[in-house]
């Protein structure tokens, strides 16, 4: 059974204009009349942008005002994953497609604004100023319309109209060159931050040695895709004999490192050293740390009762009170003095 053939297509073929080459595409345009964006060649032939890119970007220019086009958004829209969209949305930022812009809303929120640009050379040129035109002059004559016939009344001499000044023409400031802003994601070719130290005991003994490395040799007892060569376990030792010396439990240990590892878990000894690195426990009180410090003492005098006049005074032993010690020490009495 012979191949069926496109017969609207053969009919488009002999109707494209000139000659067919004999090699390369072939266009059939078809005039759109609804639903189509415009997308310029600098974005469609742009030889710095992967296609990811620029399918991103056709995608972002067809979608109306207010769409919401973030990673997750745009991944729930296409079949790339979010780290292509990631990196693609990173490559229209370097080039000036797209921009993110903090807003800091009234309730000292601050929100992320994307602004995407069709045109971002046309932004870097600068802006002719705008001059307003001077209106026309009253006895200026206007155009001249289309003759009709009319009954022309008789002329009435009046008084020549006050000739208005012309407006002067207002100068436009241009406008401040564009400057793309630093993408808040930094790219994939930007220097990554230096790994920090392992960690290292303050005595590394042949026994805190020893039992790091039995340690890292039984991983793969308990999983088998921590499998570690001889001189992975050498460099990863002192770091786990640094947790031994905290006083670390070897099951603690093992569980904290072997604990839902990425699948597939590529790199076993980077992911160990990290885990080593980032969750180390710091090391254990002592004894005096763990003693809750005293209060001060806070002496109150209590409160005593007059002999003479049973008034209520602050004393730390019985006697009489401030009035009363003046009276008897007027009458020549003896006066009992609180201490």
């Amino acid at each position: 059974m012979d191949t069926q053939q496109n017969t609207a297509l053969t009919r488009a073929l002999a109707e494209v204009p000139g000659p067919l080459p004999t090699r390369g595409v072939i266009h059939i345009t078809i005039p759109h009349t609804e639903r189509f964006t415009v997308v310029g060649n600098h974005l469609a032939q742009h030889p710095d942008l992967s296609c990811t890119a620029v399918g991103v970007a056709v995608l972002i220019q067809s979608l109306p005002q207010g769409t919401e086009i973030s990673i997750k958004a745009l991944a729930a829209r296409c079949r790339e994953g979010e780290k292509r969209i990631a990196a693609a949305l990173r490559e229209l930022e370097a080039h000036g497609y797209l921009q993110r812009l903090r807003h800091r809303l009234s309730g000292k929120k601050v929100i992320t604004r994307t602004v995407f640009c069709n045109q971002p050379a046309a932004l870097m040129r600068p802006r002719r100023p705008v001059a307003t035109a001077p209106a026309p002059h009253p006895c200026a004559p206007a155009p001249a319309p289309a003759p009709i016939q009319v009954p022309v009344p008789a002329l009435v001499p009046t008084a020549a109209p006050p000739v208005p000044e012309a407006p002067v023409a207002t100068r436009v400031p241009p406008a401040p060159p564009f400057v793309p802003l630093a993408p808040l994601v930094p790219p994939p070719t930007a220097p990554k931050p230096p790994r920090p130290p392992l960690p290292q005991p303050s005595e590394l003994t042949a026994e805190l040695d020893r039992a790091a490395t039995a340690l890292l040799s039984d991983l793969r007892r308990h999983a088998p895709q921590f499998t570690l060569s001889e001189d992975d376990i050498r460099q990863l030792a002192p770091a786990v004999a640094t947790w031994l010396e905290r006083d670390a439990h070897p099951d603690t240990i093992r569980r904290t490192l072997t604990d839902d590892p990425p699948q597939p878990l590529r790199h076993p000894a980077k992911l160990l050293r990290h885990r080593l690195t980032a969750l180390l426990p710091p090391p254990l009180p002592g004894t005096r740390d763990l003693v809750v410090p005293a209060r001060p003492r806070i002496v109150v005098t209590p409160f005593q009762t007059c002999d003479d006049c049973d008034r209520a005074f602050r004393s730390p032993t019985p006697g009489h009170c401030r009035d009363c010690r003046e009276t008897r020490e007027h009458r020549g009495e003896d006066v009992r003095v609180a201490a």
